[in-house]
């Protein structure tokens, strides 16, 4: 029995797929483990991989001087004129995400041995452990050593290891045109395996470089592997390095083989460098993964469960327990150089969907949703470094395309380029003007949370005005300034095409932009005044004719309401533009929005997004029902990885790292002046603890909630007042840093 939620998962038997294989990554490398004791493999990958394709000499269109033209006649009401808006490319994807290669492990188990398997993984440390009688392996990515460690072990007093291991790159979808080079040396510590891999018509290349080390027996060479015979253990240490041209691999050889103990020439100890490697790497992912938990006094013997059987208790609470527990194991483990992809940090196929990419007009930031609230810092300067990275490129947009100062983001990066080179007529992702702000989000959350504003985003935040100075030249015929051409992601109005004229969105995007680049500049207040100027003049939201916030602003533009995305709501999530407080009216108009919104393809983000924005309408039955969508789904594939479709169709980590965000947001929402507790709780959840949430006015939340009975504790670490709301109503609550308060919520 378990003491409380499960921090990990666990199978009877191998993964037979890759997408259910375990998974572990440092934000760098990722590792995805089958736990096989006959033919073991691991699949790594890195961040950097990305298949060249031609986007990455790609460029954005250059039609500035063209924008004048289009946005006549888009206010003439020509309702398709944005349609001609290119310079007639075809569609160019941008460089597609793919695995490193497996390092392959046959033998593992003494024959006739294989008796009480088991694999798991913990959340806790992120090692994958599998093991029979006979043979184990454990599996992590080092947070401090950025290193794929694995180590095997025979039982102790049992039939010692034999395993012939190799680094093979012949994964699902490998190009054949792939120009593969393999080398195997023995070394003092054992042997180094070497693999080279040079994409097609291309300088670009990527090697990995394996450093095996057994402890006892003896070591053979068989090209291009390794054969082990007689060990007690084999340790592989692996790293992979995406290059231009011909890479030495001489320093990368020496900084693996640095990382083993000085044993003056005895035999190399595997478990006493197995413990150092873990013990270093283990108080940097644990000290993250554990400042937030949720427990939902879920039944015990449902928390025992293998996940695959628990996947199928829909209603579970353990179920909805395990799968925060992994969602926020699995978005920590992404997180590092850069955020999470479509595919977080993993694949096991060369042809992964939509090019494994940073789909940045909804998919990205629905993933990292609960980094500030969920106390992952690690989470949001993953982001940063992606966006600061490629602000050159966001420059180079806005002079491209709209001949403006300033920046424009792209609905889609590769993690190299962030130029706006993906882009069609049914997709006319180049017109998207909301994207700067809507990527910065994020980072002003976590500096509202932090109580520190990064210089780095208060910068970025005035080029993003100074694009809307240059941008919002026309206006209507009431004065107010016009976003023209807009584009609401992914969809068009019933009526005209795809590029029209103020998206709601697009407006919520410019306003909100302009105010906080405002408030961030109070050292500069002629400009400061400028921007708030600015916003002042554009347009009110528009209400439609079913009493519904319109996806366009703009009179005569009907609303498409089957589509997976719900870009015009971004008032109401992630922004605080919309609320049921201070808007009511409008609130009550997006409520009415979201009632009439379709599902379209069923994906999984068009769920979860459905479900965020109903938790901040206080509609807990709609965010239980968003959740049911995805549970009763067959979304979660048996490593609590997720799928884009239902019926675990098409790798993707949208619904896993989304989820937490959800729980938390129903539970507790936080803005600069306001706290609210238990604003839509699913039904699913009855009772309840959830502690270490953070708020953006600085204060750590604990809460303890069941039938008729709730309780928080704050903990603040600034003096502040802010607006307390719960279902007993609003209050005023005076907070001192230092000085936690206790809040009895009184009866639900």
């Amino acid at each position: 029995m378990t003491d409380g939620p499960v921090h990990g998962t666990w199978e009877p038997r191998p993964a037979a797929r890759w997408e259910d294989g375990y998974l572990s990554g440092n934000g760098r490398h990722g590792a995805l483990v089958f736990g096989d004791p006959e033919s073991d493999r691991v699949i790594v990958t890195h961040h950097t991989l990305v298949r060249p394709n031609g986007g990455e000499h790609a460029q954005p269109p250059r039609l500035a001087d063209r924008l004048a033209s289009l946005q006549d006649r888009l206010l003439a009401g020509e309702t398709t004129a944005a349609e001609s808006f290119t310079d007639g490319r075809e569609l160019q994807w941008v460089q597609p995400f793919h695995p490193a290669f497996q390092v392959r492990l046959r033998g593992g188990a003494p024959e006739g041995e294989g008796r009480g398997y088991r694999r798991s993984v913990d959340f806790t440390t992120g090692v994958t452990d599998a093991g029979c009688e006979g043979w184990r392996s454990r599996v992590f990515v080092s947070r401090e050593d950025d290193v794929v460690v694995q180590y095997v072990t025979a039982d102790a007093g049992g039939p010692a290891l034999t395993l012939d291991i190799g680094l093979d790159h012949r994964l699902p979808g490998a190009p054949a045109e792939l120009g593969v080079g393999q080398s195997v040396v023995r070394t003092p510590e054992g042997a180094l395996l070497t693999l080279r891999t040079r994409y097609p018509d291309s300088d670009r290349a990527y090697t990995g470089v394996t450093l095996v080390v057994p402890t006892g027996g003896n070591t053979t060479i068989t090209p291009p592997g390794v054969r082990v015979e007689g060990a007690e253990s084999v340790l592989l240490l692996t790293r992979v390095v995406r290059h231009i041209g011909e890479l030495d691999t001489a320093d990368h050889t020496r900084a693996l083989r640095e990382l083993l103990p000085d044993t003056d020439g005895e035999p190399w100890p595997g478990d006493r460098t197995y413990d150092r490697l873990l013990a270093r790497h283990t108080p940097l992912h644990r000290t993250a993964y554990q400042r937030v938990t949720l427990d939902l006094a879920a039944d015990e013997t449902e928390r025992c469960l293998p996940g695959a059987a628990l996947l199928t208790r829909t209603k579970s609470p353990a179920l909805l327990e395990r799968l925060f527990a992994a969602g926020r194991y699995h978005l920590l483990s992404a997180g590092g150089m850069c955020p999470p992809r479509l595919v977080g940090l993993w694949t096991g196929d060369w042809d992964t969907a939509w090019s494994g990419a940073f789909t940045t007009d909804a998919n990205l930031n629905l993933q990292i949703a609960s980094a500030a609230a969920g106390a992952l810092p690690e989470v949001t300067e993953a982001h940063a470094s992606l966006i600061h990275r490629q602000v050159d490129d966001w420059r180079e947009n806005a002079r491209a395309v709209f001949g403006a100062r300033g920046v424009a983001a792209p609905a889609h990066t590769d993690g190299e380029s962030g130029l706006i080179y993906h882009f069609s007529r049914e997709y006319p992702l180049h017109l998207w003007t909301a994207g700067a702000d809507w990527l910065l989000k994020p980072l002003v959350d976590h500096d509202d949370t932090e109580g520190v504003r990064d210089p780095r985003t208060t910068a970025l935040l005035a080029e993003v005005a100074l694009f809307y100075e240059d941008f919002l030249t026309r206006t209507d015929a009431d004065g107010h300034l016009v976003v023209v051409p807009s584009y609401s992601p992914e969809n068009r109005p019933a009526n005209a095409s795809w590029g029209s004229v103020n998206a709601a969105m697009d407006l919520s995007a410019a306003r909100h932009a302009l105010l906080t680049a405002a408030d961030h500049h109070p050292d500069d207040p002629e400009r400061a005044d400028r921007w708030r100027a600015l916003a002042d003049r554009l347009p009110p939201h528009r209400v439609n004719s079913d009493g519904a916030l319109a996806e366009w602003a703009w009179p005569g533009l009907d609303d498409t309401y089957d589509h997976r995305h719900l870009s015009h709501l971004y008032g109401v999530w992630p922004l605080d533009e919309i609320n049921p407080y201070d808007t009511p009216d409008l609130a009550a108009a997006a409520h009415r929005a979201l009632q009439l919104r379709g599902a379209e393809n069923d994906s999984a983000h068009g769920h979860l997004h459905h479900a965020l924005i109903a938790a901040r309408l206080r509609d807990g039955e709609r965010v239980t029902q968003a959740l049911g969508q995805v549970l009763d789904g067959d979304f979660f594939h048996a490593s609590l990885m997720s799928a884009h479709y239902p019926g675990r169709d098409v790798y993707n980590a949208d619904a896993a790292h989304a989820l937490p965000a959800v729980l938390i947001e129903a539970l507790i929402q936080s803005t600069p002046d306001r706290l609210v507790l238990l604003p839509a709780l699913p039904a699913s959840c009855p009772t309840g603890l959830l502690r270490g949430v953070r708020t953006r006015f600085g204060a750590e939340v604990d809460l303890d909630w069941g039938p008729g009975r709730g309780r928080a504790v704050v903990r603040p670490t600034r003096s502040h007042r802010i607006d307390l709301r719960t279902s007993s109503g609003a209050r005023t609550l005076d907070l001192v840093a230092g000085e936690d308060r206790v809040l009895d919520l009184g009866p639900r």
